[in-house]
């Protein structure tokens, strides 16, 4: 296992950090573009000089508030050639894990079950539940206790706040912000009380 690097010092790469341990990954530090601190190494670009990608892999730790550049910085450092391994809680239930896309992470009691996909960098939060047969896009946010029904579909870039529930069979479109402990049906998708597209520059 190559030592991970946590892309973003943040509070959420506080959290990533110990998802790395909890995953049997060495820790090596934290790379972090605007701010100094405990353990962080430098800037992306400072660090690429000194931790090259045969040797080391990275988490992206930049939060769902700024999920276009979140992207842009995996697509960076994939393409300098860093893995970027999907990191499953142990406590985790993900029925294959080869369904789980590079870089996503599956935090301890969030569930994947039989069918299911999940995509690259997309990351699941305690309790939530990917049910059946469904496909959760690349670059997506499950809150905690939020449930993606049976047969259904959800776009890249989304966010889906704490408690909520995408109906089965249902289609949501990229970069939709469903909101905390709502139901997101036919009858309610276009209700700005319920979802509202977030700008993003996503593919």
């Amino acid at each position: 296992m190559k030592p991970v690097l946590v892309y973003g010092a943040g509070d959420f790469g506080q959290v990533i950090r110990d998802l790395v341990a909890q995953c049997g990954y060495p820790f090596a530090g934290f790379i972090d573009d605007i701010t100094d601190g405990p353990e962080v190494l430098g800037t992306y670009a400072s660090v690429r000089r000194t931790h090259l990608p045969e040797e080391h892999a990275i988490a992206i730790a930049i939060g769902y508030r700024h999920l276009a550049a979140r992207w842009q910085v995996y697509r960076r450092v994939c393409a300098d050639g860093y893995a970027t391994p999907a990191l499953i809680h142990p406590r985790a239930y993900v029925r294959d894990p080869g369904a789980v896309g590079a870089g996503a992470f599956i935090m301890a009691g969030a569930i994947v079950d039989v069918g299911a996909t999940v995509g690259e960098l997309a990351v699941l939060w305690p309790g939530s539940n990917v049910s059946h047969h469904c496909a959760v896009g690349a670059n997506t946010f499950l809150s905690p206790g939020a449930i993606v029904c049976g047969f259904t579909r959800v776009g890249h870039g989304c966010f889906l706040g704490a408690g909520a529930v995408v109906v089965d069979h249902m289609e949501v479109p990229p970069a939709q912000f469903i909101k905390a402990g709502t139901v997101y049906s036919a009858s309610t998708r276009n209700d700005p009380a319920v979802a509202f597209r977030m700008v993003t520059d996503e593919p």
